[in-house]
Formats: C-alpha cells, structure tokens, sequence
C-alpha cells in the first residue's frame, strides 16, 4: 500500500499527462519519482531541470559513479 497519493496514468491531464507519456515513450513506464510528485507537475519540471543541470557537466559514467558513491553512503537499497 503506497503512502503517497499519486494521479493514476489513466487519470492525468495536461502537463501531467505529457510528463508521462514522455516517460512511458522514453523509458517504457512511469518513473518512480514523477509518481511520487504527480501532484505537482512544476515540481516534476524544477527537479528535471535540476538533473540535467548537474548531469550536464560530468560524463555518463561520471555521474553514475557519483550516484552509486552517494547510494552507499546513504546506504540506500533502492
């Protein structure tokens, strides 16, 4: 059971419904953070922003790198 209202994909509308279909074109399906800040689609776009800012400067396996570094020390399991 999930403790995070999130907007079903057969129910967005608008920007929403845009963030989705671009998500479920580009990766296959809905990724976890859009749902878990459907409520606020200008949120989804600051966030997206903020990725592709720190993204920009570093290389692929850079940022990877740097992903699984902050992972691990958060001991995160996601």
């Amino acid at each position: 059971m999930s403790y995070l209202r999130v907007v079903p994909h057969e129910e967005a509308t608008g920007t929403l419904k845009e963030i989705y279909d671009h998500d479920v074109q580009s990766n296959g399906r809905i990724a976890n953070y859009t749902l878990a800040i459907s409520l606020r689609p200008e949120a989804i776009r600051g966030w997206r922003g903020l990725m592709s800012a720190v993204r920009g400067a570093m290389d692929l396996r850079r940022y990877e790198l740097a992903t699984l570094a902050a992972a691990r020390a958060l001991r995160c399991t996601y």
